[in-house]
C-alpha cells in the first residue's frame, strides 16, 4: 500500500525516485526528495467516502483548492480524488500529499 501511495505522490510531481531496500529485516524505502513536498500523512482508520462526500475531505485536509491532493483506494484501483471524482466512484481515504 506504501509503494502505491508513493507511486502517487510521484506521478504528481512532489517526489522523485524511490527505492526499496532489502536490510534483511522489515526494508527500507529510499526517497529522492526534490523540494515540492510540504507535508504528507495517512487517515487512519481508513474512513468510507461517497463521491458527494469527496469535496468536504478535500476542504478538511488540504490548504487550497489549488493545490494538494488526497489518495483513495476504490473499486476501480488506487486514485486521487480528481480521478476518482471524473470516474465517479467513492471509496476509503488513504491519505493526503500536498
Amino acid at each position: 500500500m506504501l509503494i502505491f501511495f508513493l507511486l502517487m505522490i510521484g506521478i504528481e510531481g512532489y517526489i522523485g525516485e524511490f527505492e526499496y531496500v532489502d536490510d534483511h529485516r522489515s526494508g527500507k524505502i529510499v526517497v529522492e526528495l526534490n523540494g515540492r513536498l510540504n507535508k504528507c500523512g495517512v487517515i487512519s482508520p481508513r474512513f468510507d467516502v461517497g463521491v458527494k462526500e469527496i469535496e468536504g475531505w478535500t476542504a478538511r485536509l488540504l490548504p487550497s483548492r489549488q493545490f494538494g491532493y488526497i489518495v483513495l483506494t476504490t473499486s476501480a484501483g488506487i486514485m486521487d480524488h480528481e480521478e476518482a471524482r471524473r470516474k465517479n466512484v467513492g471509496g476509503k481515504v488513504l491519505g493526503f500529499f500536498y
